[in-house]
């Protein structure tokens, strides 16, 4: 009690928590814009309470307007889609080999997703590079 009168005499405000939630309807994979979000005053489990974590980020699930964005909800942005042609790195011992593949999903930095070689039609797995290649293990 005693330090509840100690805090009030001191004026210390209680911290009020904010969510971010969209102010329009949001597409899974569609990157979120400043403009797509605002705060709301209610706190949610879960949701993320800074703008800037929202911001620049893709959606993976439809992002509904009044509701909270949760941190699952969104992902980094993909570098590689579906059916694009990307290069393949395999490199193992003193042997490199770069050819190139289809991606056969989307993929973000840091992903495995398969890719068909484009000469000899062979599907593999490779993670995702920050630049949008594929890298291939032994």
């Amino acid at each position: 009690m005693r330090a509840l009168v100690l805090a009030l005499s001191l004026g210390a405000m209680p911290a009020i928590a904010q969510s971010v939630i969209p102010v329009r309807a949001i597409r899974a994979e569609q990157v979120v814009r400043p403009s797509d979000l605002s705060l709301a005053q209610e706190t949610w489990p879960g949701a993320i309470s800074d703008i800037a974590d929202a911001i620049g980020r893709e959606a993976r699930v439809t992002l509904y307007p009044g509701r909270p964005i949760l941190a699952g909800d969104l992902a980094d942005r993909a570098v590689v889609d579906r059916n694009q042609i990307v290069l393949l790195h395999y490199a193992a011992g003193g042997l490199a080999i770069v050819t190139e593949a289809r991606a056969l999903s989307r993929g973000r930095p840091g992903e495995r997703i398969r890719a068909m070689n484009v000469e000899s039609r062979m599907t593999i797995w490779g993670t995702v590079r920050p630049d949008g290649t594929l890298e291939v293990m032994p």
